[in-house]
Protein backbone atom coordinates (compact mmCIF):
# COMPACT_ATOMS: atom_id res chain seq x y z
CA UNK A 1 0.00 0.00 0.00
CA UNK A 2 1.52 3.44 -0.77
CA UNK A 3 2.46 5.54 2.36
CA UNK A 4 0.86 8.97 2.69
CA UNK A 5 2.40 11.86 4.03
CA UNK A 6 -1.18 12.93 5.44
CA UNK A 7 -3.21 11.01 7.86
CA UNK A 8 -5.80 8.50 5.63
CA UNK A 9 -9.65 10.04 5.82
CA UNK A 10 -10.75 6.84 6.49
CA UNK A 11 -8.79 5.60 8.50
CA UNK A 12 -11.26 5.77 11.58
CA UNK A 13 -13.16 3.13 10.14
CA UNK A 14 -10.03 0.50 11.27
CA UNK A 15 -10.79 -1.42 7.51
CA UNK A 16 -7.91 -3.21 7.60
CA UNK A 17 -8.28 -4.47 11.19
CA UNK A 18 -9.45 -8.33 12.83
CA UNK A 19 -13.32 -8.57 12.91
CA UNK A 20 -14.88 -10.71 15.83
CA UNK A 21 -12.54 -12.37 17.82
CA UNK A 22 -9.66 -13.59 15.65
CA UNK A 23 -11.50 -14.64 12.74
CA UNK A 24 -10.48 -12.90 9.13
CA UNK A 25 -14.56 -12.55 7.73
CA UNK A 26 -14.79 -12.13 4.42
CA UNK A 27 -16.51 -8.89 4.88
CA UNK A 28 -12.94 -7.65 6.90
CA UNK A 29 -11.19 -9.10 3.13
CA UNK A 30 -13.78 -6.86 1.13
CA UNK A 31 -13.08 -3.97 3.56
CA UNK A 32 -9.44 -3.97 3.36
CA UNK A 33 -9.36 -4.31 -0.20
CA UNK A 34 -11.22 -1.23 -0.19
CA UNK A 35 -9.10 0.68 2.01
CA UNK A 36 -6.39 -0.52 0.03
CA UNK A 37 -7.61 1.93 -2.78
CA UNK A 38 -7.57 4.74 -0.34
CA UNK A 39 -11.12 4.23 1.25
CA UNK A 40 -13.33 6.18 -1.32
CA UNK A 41 -15.40 3.06 -2.08
CA UNK A 42 -16.29 2.21 1.82
CA UNK A 43 -20.29 1.65 1.90
CA UNK A 44 -20.33 3.06 5.70
CA UNK A 45 -19.33 6.36 4.34
CA UNK A 46 -22.44 6.30 1.59
CA UNK A 47 -24.66 4.87 4.22
CA UNK A 48 -23.70 7.73 6.51
CA UNK A 49 -23.94 10.43 3.52
CA UNK A 50 -27.46 9.59 2.82
CA UNK A 51 -28.81 9.07 6.16
CA UNK A 52 -27.53 12.60 6.14
CA UNK A 53 -29.27 13.93 3.25
CA UNK A 54 -32.79 12.52 3.85
CA UNK A 55 -31.94 8.65 2.87
CA UNK A 56 -30.33 10.28 -0.83
CA UNK A 57 -28.04 11.93 -2.10
CA UNK A 58 -28.44 15.92 -2.73
CA UNK A 59 -30.71 16.27 -5.50
CA UNK A 60 -30.31 19.77 -5.78
CA UNK A 61 -26.90 20.12 -8.20
CA UNK A 62 -25.83 22.88 -6.08
CA UNK A 63 -21.65 23.49 -5.64
CA UNK A 64 -18.77 25.73 -4.64
CA UNK A 65 -15.31 25.81 -6.34
CA UNK A 66 -13.13 27.74 -4.54
CA UNK A 67 -9.81 29.24 -5.73
CA UNK A 68 -7.60 29.39 -1.98
CA UNK A 69 -5.02 31.94 -3.66
CA UNK A 70 -2.60 31.17 -0.45
CA UNK A 71 -0.39 33.42 0.82
CA UNK A 72 -2.42 36.46 0.19
CA UNK A 73 -2.66 38.42 -2.67
CA UNK A 74 -2.64 42.14 -2.79
CA UNK A 75 -5.74 43.84 -2.84
CA UNK A 76 -4.72 47.17 -4.27
CA UNK A 77 -2.57 45.53 -6.94
CA UNK A 78 -5.51 43.19 -8.32
CA UNK A 79 -9.33 44.42 -7.45
CA UNK A 80 -9.03 47.80 -5.42
CA UNK A 81 -6.69 49.82 -7.41
CA UNK A 82 -5.12 53.15 -6.24
CA UNK A 83 -4.27 54.61 -9.67
CA UNK A 84 -3.87 58.44 -8.38
CA UNK A 85 -1.42 57.95 -5.53
CA UNK A 86 1.67 57.54 -4.94
CA UNK A 87 3.58 54.93 -6.86
CA UNK A 88 4.91 53.47 -3.29
CA UNK A 89 0.97 52.98 -2.28
CA UNK A 90 -0.11 52.09 -6.04
CA UNK A 91 2.30 49.96 -6.94
CA UNK A 92 3.91 48.91 -10.38
CA UNK A 93 0.65 48.12 -12.52
CA UNK A 94 -2.23 50.44 -13.94
CA UNK A 95 -5.63 49.88 -14.39
CA UNK A 96 -8.17 48.48 -17.00
CA UNK A 97 -11.79 49.59 -17.37
CA UNK A 98 -14.48 46.88 -16.60
CA UNK A 99 -17.53 46.17 -18.20
CA UNK A 100 -19.11 47.88 -15.23
CA UNK A 101 -18.92 51.74 -16.20
CA UNK A 102 -16.60 53.48 -13.55
CA UNK A 103 -15.21 50.34 -12.23
CA UNK A 104 -11.23 49.56 -13.07
CA UNK A 105 -9.50 46.80 -11.94
CA UNK A 106 -5.63 46.15 -12.46
CA UNK A 107 -4.24 46.10 -15.91
CA UNK A 108 -3.05 42.40 -15.65
CA UNK A 109 -7.05 41.06 -15.23
CA UNK A 110 -8.22 42.38 -19.06
CA UNK A 111 -10.55 39.09 -19.44
CA UNK A 112 -12.11 39.56 -16.19
CA UNK A 113 -12.66 43.13 -16.32
CA UNK A 114 -14.33 42.49 -19.88
CA UNK A 115 -16.75 40.24 -18.25
CA UNK A 116 -17.37 41.65 -14.92
CA UNK A 117 -20.78 42.23 -15.57
CA UNK A 118 -20.80 38.17 -14.17
CA UNK A 119 -18.84 38.95 -11.07
CA UNK A 120 -18.72 40.55 -7.82
CA UNK A 121 -15.77 42.11 -6.25
CA UNK A 122 -16.33 42.73 -2.93
CA UNK A 123 -13.69 45.52 -1.26
CA UNK A 124 -14.24 46.02 2.32
CA UNK A 125 -13.88 42.08 3.65
CA UNK A 126 -12.45 42.02 7.05
CA UNK A 127 -9.36 39.37 7.69
CA UNK A 128 -8.50 40.04 11.13
CA UNK A 129 -7.12 37.72 13.40
CA UNK A 130 -6.52 35.91 9.44
CA UNK A 131 -3.18 34.18 9.03
CA UNK A 132 -1.34 31.77 6.80
CA UNK A 133 0.54 28.14 7.65
CA UNK A 134 -2.31 27.38 8.16
CA UNK A 135 -4.72 28.89 6.43
CA UNK A 136 -8.04 28.67 8.61
CA UNK A 137 -10.13 31.69 9.49
CA UNK A 138 -12.02 32.15 5.92
CA UNK A 139 -11.96 28.52 4.95
CA UNK A 140 -13.70 27.86 8.31
CA UNK A 141 -15.80 31.60 8.58
CA UNK A 142 -14.58 31.55 12.40
CA UNK A 143 -12.21 34.23 13.17
CA UNK A 144 -11.49 31.77 15.91
CA UNK A 145 -9.86 29.16 13.35
CA UNK A 146 -6.38 30.68 13.57
CA UNK A 147 -3.90 27.77 14.71
CA UNK A 148 -0.93 30.05 15.73
CA UNK A 149 -3.11 31.87 18.10
CA UNK A 150 -5.51 29.10 19.22
CA UNK A 151 -4.56 25.80 20.32
CA UNK A 152 -8.04 24.20 19.75
CA UNK A 153 -8.52 25.96 16.06
CA UNK A 154 -8.11 22.82 14.40
CA UNK A 155 -11.33 21.21 16.18
CA UNK A 156 -13.21 23.94 14.24
CA UNK A 157 -14.54 22.29 10.72
CA UNK A 158 -13.97 24.05 7.37
CA UNK A 159 -17.22 25.32 5.50
CA UNK A 160 -16.74 22.50 2.26
CA UNK A 161 -16.90 19.77 5.52
CA UNK A 162 -20.07 20.97 7.07
CA UNK A 163 -21.77 21.01 3.41
CA UNK A 164 -20.12 17.45 3.17
CA UNK A 165 -22.03 16.21 5.94
CA UNK A 166 -25.25 18.68 5.67
CA UNK A 167 -25.84 18.73 1.73
CA UNK A 168 -23.50 15.85 0.56
CA UNK A 169 -22.47 14.94 -2.88
CA UNK A 170 -24.85 15.45 -5.73
CA UNK A 171 -24.54 12.15 -6.63
CA UNK A 172 -24.10 9.67 -4.39
CA UNK A 173 -20.65 7.99 -6.01
CA UNK A 174 -19.01 11.12 -5.94
CA UNK A 175 -16.38 12.28 -2.68
CA UNK A 176 -18.93 15.50 -1.32
CA UNK A 177 -15.97 17.10 -0.53
CA UNK A 178 -12.88 17.68 -2.99
CA UNK A 179 -9.49 19.26 -2.54
CA UNK A 180 -6.47 19.81 -4.77
CA UNK A 181 -4.22 20.62 -2.07
CA UNK A 182 -0.36 21.75 -2.12
CA UNK A 183 0.14 21.56 1.23
CA UNK A 184 -1.96 20.27 4.36
CA UNK A 185 -1.12 23.90 6.21
CA UNK A 186 -3.38 25.59 3.04
CA UNK A 187 -6.54 23.26 3.08
CA UNK A 188 -8.87 23.12 6.28
CA UNK A 189 -10.57 19.77 6.93
CA UNK A 190 -13.04 18.59 9.08
CA UNK A 191 -12.01 18.87 13.09
CA UNK A 192 -14.78 18.14 15.43
CA UNK A 193 -16.86 17.21 12.91
CA UNK A 194 -14.83 14.23 12.36
CA UNK A 195 -12.11 12.31 9.69
CA UNK A 196 -15.18 11.34 7.37
CA UNK A 197 -15.84 14.64 6.63
CA UNK A 198 -12.05 15.73 5.45
CA UNK A 199 -11.34 16.34 1.46
CA UNK A 200 -10.35 13.99 -0.04
CA UNK A 201 -6.95 14.86 -1.92
CA UNK A 202 -7.55 14.82 -5.58
CA UNK A 203 -3.83 14.39 -7.02
CA UNK A 204 -4.47 10.81 -5.60
CA UNK A 205 -6.88 10.10 -8.52
CA UNK A 206 -6.09 12.41 -11.30
CA UNK A 207 -2.67 12.54 -13.55
CA UNK A 208 -1.46 16.55 -13.20
CA UNK A 209 1.79 18.24 -14.07
CA UNK A 210 4.08 18.32 -11.40
CA UNK A 211 5.20 21.77 -10.75
CA UNK A 212 8.51 22.95 -8.49
CA UNK A 213 7.59 25.17 -5.48
CA UNK A 214 9.03 28.22 -7.66
CA UNK A 215 6.34 26.88 -10.62
CA UNK A 216 8.52 25.71 -13.18
CA UNK A 217 7.08 22.50 -14.74
CA UNK A 218 9.34 19.41 -14.28
CA UNK A 219 7.87 17.26 -17.23
CA UNK A 220 6.48 14.63 -14.49
CA UNK A 221 3.21 13.94 -13.79
CA UNK A 222 0.97 12.54 -11.11
CA UNK A 223 0.35 9.08 -11.58
CA UNK A 224 -3.57 9.55 -10.77
CA UNK A 225 -4.20 5.54 -10.17
CA UNK A 226 -6.20 5.41 -7.36
CA UNK A 227 -8.59 3.78 -8.81
CA UNK A 228 -6.64 1.13 -10.62
CA UNK A 229 -6.84 -1.93 -8.94
CA UNK A 230 -3.98 -2.88 -7.28
CA UNK A 231 -1.72 -6.50 -8.51
CA UNK A 232 -3.58 -9.39 -8.56
CA UNK A 233 -7.06 -7.26 -7.67
CA UNK A 234 -9.35 -7.46 -10.68
CA UNK A 235 -12.64 -5.81 -11.21
CA UNK A 236 -13.79 -9.79 -11.73
CA UNK A 237 -12.59 -10.79 -7.84
CA UNK A 238 -13.98 -6.92 -6.90
CA UNK A 239 -17.55 -8.03 -7.78
CA UNK A 240 -16.78 -11.16 -6.69
CA UNK A 241 -15.88 -10.89 -3.57
CA UNK A 242 -19.09 -8.46 -3.56
CA UNK A 243 -21.22 -11.71 -4.58
CA UNK A 244 -19.35 -13.39 -1.71
CA UNK A 245 -20.48 -10.66 0.89
CA UNK A 246 -24.14 -11.12 0.23
CA UNK A 247 -24.23 -14.50 0.27
CA UNK A 248 -22.66 -14.24 4.11
CA UNK A 249 -25.26 -11.73 4.78
CA UNK A 250 -28.09 -14.04 3.00
CA UNK A 251 -29.28 -15.46 6.47
CA UNK A 252 -29.73 -12.76 8.44
CA UNK A 253 -31.31 -10.84 5.47
CA UNK A 254 -34.04 -13.59 6.01
CA UNK A 255 -34.75 -12.47 9.85
CA UNK A 256 -34.01 -8.76 8.79
CA UNK A 257 -37.69 -6.94 9.48
CA UNK A 258 -36.63 -3.55 9.28
CA UNK A 259 -35.22 -3.32 5.84
CA UNK A 260 -31.69 -2.26 6.87
CA UNK A 261 -30.33 -5.15 4.82
CA UNK A 262 -31.87 -4.18 1.72
CA UNK A 263 -30.42 -0.69 2.56
CA UNK A 264 -27.30 -2.15 2.71
CA UNK A 265 -26.81 -3.82 -0.57
CA UNK A 266 -27.30 -0.25 -2.35
CA UNK A 267 -25.04 0.94 -0.45
CA UNK A 268 -22.40 -1.70 -1.65
CA UNK A 269 -23.74 -1.73 -4.67
CA UNK A 270 -22.64 1.55 -4.72
CA UNK A 271 -19.12 1.37 -3.09
CA UNK A 272 -17.94 -1.18 -5.93
CA UNK A 273 -19.29 1.11 -8.44
CA UNK A 274 -17.08 3.88 -7.00
CA UNK A 275 -14.22 1.14 -6.69
CA UNK A 276 -14.65 0.58 -10.41
CA UNK A 277 -15.14 4.08 -11.18
CA UNK A 278 -18.27 4.12 -13.04
CA UNK A 279 -18.62 7.75 -12.15
CA UNK A 280 -15.61 9.25 -9.84
CA UNK A 281 -12.99 7.50 -12.44
CA UNK A 282 -14.25 9.13 -15.42
CA UNK A 283 -14.63 12.51 -13.57
CA UNK A 284 -11.18 12.62 -12.77
CA UNK A 285 -10.21 11.58 -16.21
CA UNK A 286 -9.38 14.65 -18.63
CA UNK A 287 -9.13 12.57 -21.39
CA UNK A 288 -12.86 12.24 -21.37
CA UNK A 289 -12.92 15.87 -22.21
CA UNK A 290 -12.69 17.31 -26.01
CA UNK A 291 -9.26 18.30 -27.40
CA UNK A 292 -11.07 21.74 -27.91
CA UNK A 293 -11.99 22.38 -24.04
CA UNK A 294 -8.49 20.97 -22.91
CA UNK A 295 -6.83 23.41 -25.43
CA UNK A 296 -8.93 26.25 -24.23
CA UNK A 297 -7.86 25.81 -20.23
CA UNK A 298 -4.30 25.11 -21.28
CA UNK A 299 -1.52 23.22 -19.93
CA UNK A 300 -0.56 24.76 -16.99
CA UNK A 301 -1.40 22.80 -13.51
CA UNK A 302 -3.69 25.12 -12.00
CA UNK A 303 -6.18 25.28 -15.41
CA UNK A 304 -6.04 21.34 -15.61
CA UNK A 305 -6.89 21.83 -11.92
CA UNK A 306 -10.15 24.37 -12.51
CA UNK A 307 -10.64 21.80 -15.46
CA UNK A 308 -10.93 19.12 -13.49
CA UNK A 309 -12.92 21.07 -11.00
CA UNK A 310 -15.38 22.01 -13.53
CA UNK A 311 -15.62 17.96 -14.29
CA UNK A 312 -16.08 17.07 -10.31
CA UNK A 313 -19.03 19.43 -9.90
CA UNK A 314 -20.45 18.36 -12.90
CA UNK A 315 -20.36 15.12 -11.84
CA UNK A 316 -21.81 15.42 -8.26
CA UNK A 317 -18.99 16.75 -5.78
CA UNK A 318 -20.16 19.59 -3.52
CA UNK A 319 -17.40 21.76 -2.82
CA UNK A 320 -13.90 21.37 -4.80
CA UNK A 321 -10.75 23.99 -3.30
CA UNK A 322 -7.82 24.79 -5.23
CA UNK A 323 -4.35 25.47 -4.07
CA UNK A 324 -3.65 28.17 -6.27
CA UNK A 325 0.39 27.86 -4.78
CA UNK A 326 3.46 26.26 -5.98
CA UNK A 327 5.56 26.20 -2.81
CA UNK A 328 3.95 24.31 0.31
CA UNK A 329 5.06 26.81 2.70
CA UNK A 330 3.12 30.22 3.57
CA UNK A 331 2.31 30.20 -0.40
CA UNK A 332 2.56 31.95 -3.73
CA UNK A 333 1.09 34.81 -3.54
CA UNK A 334 3.07 35.96 -0.15
CA UNK A 335 4.92 38.62 -2.32
CA UNK A 336 6.70 40.26 0.56
CA UNK A 337 9.81 41.71 -1.88
CA UNK A 338 12.37 39.97 -4.67
CA UNK A 339 14.40 39.97 -2.08
CA UNK A 340 12.43 37.75 0.22
CA UNK A 341 12.46 34.89 -1.71
CA UNK A 342 11.00 32.24 -3.04
CA UNK A 343 7.55 34.53 -4.10
CA UNK A 344 9.12 37.78 -5.14
CA UNK A 345 7.62 41.04 -4.74
CA UNK A 346 4.87 42.94 -6.44
CA UNK A 347 6.31 43.04 -10.00
CA UNK A 348 8.46 40.29 -10.68
CA UNK A 349 6.21 37.57 -7.81
CA UNK A 350 2.69 38.83 -8.32
CA UNK A 351 3.25 40.24 -11.90
CA UNK A 352 3.26 36.66 -13.42
CA UNK A 353 0.48 35.18 -11.37
CA UNK A 354 -1.86 37.73 -12.48
CA UNK A 355 -2.20 36.74 -16.26
CA UNK A 356 -2.08 33.12 -15.25
CA UNK A 357 -5.57 33.96 -12.75
CA UNK A 358 -6.73 35.85 -15.10
CA UNK A 359 -6.91 33.21 -17.75
CA UNK A 360 -8.10 30.12 -15.39
CA UNK A 361 -10.51 32.10 -13.72
CA UNK A 362 -12.92 33.49 -16.48
CA UNK A 363 -12.12 30.18 -18.94
CA UNK A 364 -13.98 27.91 -15.78
CA UNK A 365 -16.87 31.10 -15.23
CA UNK A 366 -17.30 31.11 -19.14
CA UNK A 367 -16.99 26.95 -19.37
CA UNK A 368 -19.76 27.14 -16.57
CA UNK A 369 -22.05 29.09 -18.51
CA UNK A 370 -21.85 27.70 -21.54
CA UNK A 371 -22.73 24.30 -20.06
CA UNK A 372 -26.01 25.86 -18.22
CA UNK A 373 -24.10 25.46 -14.57
CA UNK A 374 -23.15 28.78 -13.60
CA UNK A 375 -26.42 29.27 -11.84
CA UNK A 376 -25.56 26.07 -9.68
CA UNK A 377 -22.02 26.57 -9.06
CA UNK A 378 -21.10 29.14 -7.00
CA UNK A 379 -17.11 30.13 -7.91
CA UNK A 380 -14.83 32.07 -5.57
CA UNK A 381 -11.29 33.66 -5.39
CA UNK A 382 -9.56 34.94 -2.58
CA UNK A 383 -6.64 34.61 0.10
CA UNK A 384 -5.91 34.62 3.75
CA UNK A 385 -5.51 38.38 4.08
CA UNK A 386 -4.39 41.57 1.64
CA UNK A 387 -0.61 43.19 1.84
CA UNK A 388 0.30 46.90 3.49
CA UNK A 389 -0.48 50.04 1.86
CA UNK A 390 2.52 50.73 0.90
CA UNK A 391 5.41 48.80 -0.93
CA UNK A 392 8.82 48.61 0.42
CA UNK A 393 8.18 46.51 3.65
CA UNK A 394 11.13 44.60 5.51
CA UNK A 395 13.80 46.19 3.41
CA UNK A 396 12.15 45.39 0.35
CA UNK A 397 11.64 47.96 -2.19
CA UNK A 398 8.66 46.16 -3.96
CA UNK A 399 7.31 43.68 -1.93
CA UNK A 400 4.03 44.52 0.52
CA UNK A 401 3.63 42.18 3.99
CA UNK A 402 0.48 41.00 5.41
CA UNK A 403 -2.21 43.08 6.11
CA UNK A 404 -4.75 41.40 8.05
CA UNK A 405 -7.35 44.79 7.94
CA UNK A 406 -8.66 45.05 4.97
CA UNK A 407 -8.84 42.62 1.72
CA UNK A 408 -10.87 42.11 -1.66
CA UNK A 409 -12.14 39.23 -3.35
CA UNK A 410 -14.33 38.14 -6.16
CA UNK A 411 -17.42 35.77 -6.58
CA UNK A 412 -19.27 34.49 -9.43
CA UNK A 413 -22.14 32.60 -10.44
CA UNK A 414 -24.48 30.61 -7.79
CA UNK A 415 -27.46 31.82 -9.24
CA UNK A 416 -26.79 35.05 -7.10
CA UNK A 417 -26.89 39.13 -8.33
CA UNK A 418 -23.26 39.82 -9.60
CA UNK A 419 -22.26 43.04 -11.74
CA UNK A 420 -21.40 44.75 -8.79
CA UNK A 421 -18.52 45.94 -6.40
CA UNK A 422 -19.39 45.67 -2.39
CA UNK A 423 -17.75 47.85 -0.41
CA UNK A 424 -15.48 50.08 -0.24
CA UNK A 425 -11.61 51.28 1.04
CA UNK A 426 -9.97 54.72 2.31
CA UNK A 427 -8.16 56.44 -0.04
CA UNK A 428 -4.90 54.47 0.43
CA UNK A 429 -6.72 50.85 0.36
CA UNK A 430 -5.32 50.63 4.04
CA UNK A 431 -8.55 50.52 5.57
CA UNK A 432 -12.54 49.70 4.93
CA UNK A 433 -14.55 52.75 4.51
CA UNK A 434 -17.81 51.29 3.61
CA UNK A 435 -19.73 48.19 3.75
CA UNK A 436 -17.12 45.29 5.79
CA UNK A 437 -17.83 41.68 4.71
CA UNK A 438 -16.94 39.47 7.46
CA UNK A 439 -15.40 35.55 7.77
CA UNK A 440 -19.13 34.30 9.52
CA UNK A 441 -20.50 36.71 6.08
CA UNK A 442 -18.96 34.54 3.71
CA UNK A 443 -19.96 31.33 5.46
CA UNK A 444 -23.43 32.19 5.62
CA UNK A 445 -23.45 33.03 2.23
CA UNK A 446 -22.34 29.56 0.95
CA UNK A 447 -24.20 27.74 3.59
CA UNK A 448 -27.67 29.54 2.04
CA UNK A 449 -26.43 28.87 -1.70
CA UNK A 450 -26.08 24.69 -0.55
CA UNK A 451 -29.29 24.96 1.53
CA UNK A 452 -27.03 24.19 5.02
CA UNK A 453 -29.69 25.56 7.36
CA UNK A 454 -27.91 28.99 9.16
CA UNK A 455 -28.56 27.63 12.61
CA UNK A 456 -26.70 24.31 11.98
CA UNK A 457 -24.51 23.35 15.11
CA UNK A 458 -21.86 20.62 15.27
CA UNK A 459 -20.70 19.17 18.62
CA UNK A 460 -17.34 18.61 20.35
CA UNK A 461 -16.41 15.34 21.99
CA UNK A 462 -17.93 16.16 24.83
CA UNK A 463 -20.73 16.80 23.12
CA UNK A 464 -20.79 20.93 23.21
CA UNK A 465 -22.84 22.32 20.29
CA UNK A 466 -21.17 24.96 18.56
CA UNK A 467 -22.68 26.85 15.18
CA UNK A 468 -21.21 27.06 11.96
CA UNK A 469 -22.38 30.54 11.75
CA UNK A 470 -20.44 32.83 13.87
CA UNK A 471 -21.36 36.71 13.77
CA UNK A 472 -22.42 36.52 9.67
CA UNK A 473 -25.31 36.86 8.00
CA UNK A 474 -25.62 36.05 4.30
CA UNK A 475 -24.35 39.17 1.83
CA UNK A 476 -27.67 41.00 1.51
CA UNK A 477 -26.83 42.98 -1.77
CA UNK A 478 -26.06 39.06 -3.62
CA UNK A 479 -29.28 37.84 -2.77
Amino acid sequence: MTKHSHDHAFGYLNARQREGLVLLTRRGMLKASFAGLGGLTLPSLLQHRAQAAGGQASKSGKSVILLWMAGGPSHIDTWDPKPDRPYENRGPFGVTSTALPGINICEHLPKQAAMLDKFTILRSVDPKKSNHSPSKVFQTGNREAGPRVNPKADTIPSIGSIVAKHHGANHVAMPPYVAFQTSRNHIAYAGDLGRKYNPFIAQQAANLPIYSNVGVDSGKSTPGNLFLPTAGLTEQRIQGRQSLLRQFDQMRREFDQSGAMGAMDTFQQQATDMLLGQQAREAFDLKKETQKTRDRYGKHLWCQEAMLARRLVESGAAFVTIDLSYHPSSGTWDTHGDNIPPYGGIKKGLGPLLPLFDHLITTLVADLDERNMLDDVLVIAMGEFGRTPNMGTQDSTDGRNHWPVVMSMCMAGGGLRHGQVIGSTETDGGHIKSRPVTPGDLAATIYRHMDVPLDTTYEDPRGRPFPVVINGKPIAELF
